[in-house]
């Protein structure tokens, strides 16, 4: 069974959308007692966009990084979102600190191994 059903029209809105997720989750959870909470998704969204404009996709604008390239970053990025609470130790300050960070990064991660390339 192959498991790249992602198009990478549909990766690219997913991008955005996690980076504008990322970029606002720790505001809207009020994560404040633990500011690597608050950084590392921060890092992780605008890190997003940014590679995203550059990338040779349909919603790229510079088209300079090869959809390759792009999937390598987004698993990388999100194994390291995964693992951040316990990785900067704000896990122990409850569920609301470290469940979003697993989940975004869980997300990034399938994304990229879903994703199938031109």
């Amino acid at each position: 069974m192959n498991v790249k059903i992602l198009p990478t029209q549909i990766h690219g809105v997913l991008d955005y959308l996690a980076s504008g997720v990322n970029l606002a989750f720790p505001r809207l959870l009020g994560l404040y007692d633990a500011p690597w909470a608050t950084i590392v998704p921060r890092i992780d969204g605008v890190a997003g966009v940014g590679y995203s404009l550059v990338t040779d996709y349909e919603l790229g604008v510079l088209k300079a990084l090869p959809m390759p390239a792009h999937l390598a970053l987004d698993a990388a990025k999100g194994l390291f979102m995964a693992l951040s609470p316990w990785l900067f130790g704000f896990a122990k300050n409850g569920t609301r600190y470290w469940l979003p960070h697993v989940l975004m990064g869980t997300a990034d991660v399938v994304a990229a191994v879903a994703t199938r390339t031109r």
